[in-house]
């Protein structure tokens, strides 16, 4: 006899660890409600880490006790402790629809194919109060309404609809001035340069080509000869030759090439000077030793260099500037006042639908 109540202790000894490790509560968040209402009971099962768990499972609209519907159940939560344990969390939402207190029995917990109970709770489901001595205050049921306007939603969007037509009169303003300042065409010509010397030599080939050298009429022969030089001297040089005397050019030249060379040349410039002012006479053979000193001169201050091709600008007059200005600063104006438009198009588009879209959602609920 004392042999089998020492076994019993023992097995009881060796069975209060495997209790400890198991561990069932259940709550519930309302203990009244109203018909139709709803109530959740969240059962915790706390259980050692590897243990096999079972939990009651119930359909939508099963009854888990008589008058007490389950509606549905949460997916089970699982929250792990440091010591190895586990916390299982699931919530039942129940509802009633007839007036009275009822037991809910204990949910029935499997831990490792042993059963575990809960703790038994209870529910009071209270009725609406009816007054039914005045029948008249009752009403049918009301139809869906519409959602009410709210001007607040829609102010910033109907004035920023208000500046968007404001702004597209103003681009459509600036695209018909654009339109009506025709842009002004100028263009850099590029063309074929002859250099001076050969132009001058070109001038001289004609000269003798004239027999002017040999002719009556020296002061001819002089004018041309001189002003083909002073047309060279004043593209090769960079001066004003044209407009200046004899002695400017030689004074100008002095700083540049032979003074041998500038020697012959004044001497030209001088005869030549007679010739036209002083109807001095010349002889043949000094015609055509100026004429040789000419070419001299040109061949000796020629640049080979210089290049083929020339740029030539154009020439616009004030008016053309400014309304090659205006145009550029229309474009630009029309190019933001677009994107700003743009923007605010889209920004309204955007907003638009989402106000939209929220009021269909209130309607279809």
């Amino acid at each position: 006899m004392t042999g089998k109540i020492f076994a019993v202790i023992v097995l009881m000894i060796s069975a209060l660890p495997v209790f400890a490790q198991v561990e069932v509560k259940s709550s519930i968040d309302s203990a009244s409600i109203y018909i139709g209402q709803q109530a959740h009971i969240t059962l915790d099962v706390t259980i050692r880490q590897g243990m096999k768990l079972v939990l009651p499972e119930f359909k939508p609209q099963q009854h888990i006790t008589p008058g007490v519907e389950v509606l549905e159940q949460s997916v089970a939560d699982t929250l792990r402790f440091g010591d190895g344990m586990l916390k299982v969390s699931r919530i039942y939402t129940l509802t009633s629809f007839d007036e009275n207190i009822y037991y809910l029995p204990p949910m029935n917990v499997n831990v490792d194919g042993k059963d575990y109970k809960s703790r038994e709770l209870a529910l009071k489901v209270f009725t609406v109060e009816v007054d039914t001595l005045h029948p008249e205050n009752f009403y049918p049921p009301k139809d869906v309404q519409n959602n009410p306007f709210k001007w607040e939603d829609w102010s910033m969007l109907f004035w920023l609809g208000v500046l968007l037509s404001v702004l597209t009169v103003v681009l459509y303003y600036l695209y018909t001035r654009l339109r009506e300042n025709k842009p002004v065409m100028a263009k850099v010509r590029f063309v074929k340069r002859i250099p001076p010397h050969k132009k001058a030599m070109s001038e001289i080939e004609r000269i003798k080509a004239d027999n002017l050298a040999s002719s009556e009429n020296q002061k001819e022969y002089y004018t041309k000869l001189t002003e083909t030089l002073r047309k060279y001297i004043e593209e090769r040089f960079g001066f004003c030759a044209m407009e200046m005397t004899s002695s400017e050019i030689i004074s100008g030249l002095e700083a540049n090439g032979d003074s041998e060379m500038i020697k012959e040349l004044g001497e030209l410039f001088d005869t030549a000077d007679l010739v036209k002012f002083a109807k001095h006479s010349t002889l043949a053979n000094e015609n055509d030793e100026n004429l040789v000193n000419a070419i001299h001169f040109i061949n000796t201050t020629k640049k080979e260099d210089q290049p083929q091709v020339e740029r030539v600008e154009p020439k616009l007059t004030t008016e053309e500037v400014h309304g090659m200005r205006r145009r550029r600063v229309l474009k630009w104006s029309i190019g933001i006042l677009a994107g700003v438009c743009v923007g605010i198009l889209v920004y309204i588009i955007y907003n638009a639908a989402v106000l939209l879209s929220y009021e269909i959602e209130i309607w279809s609920f």
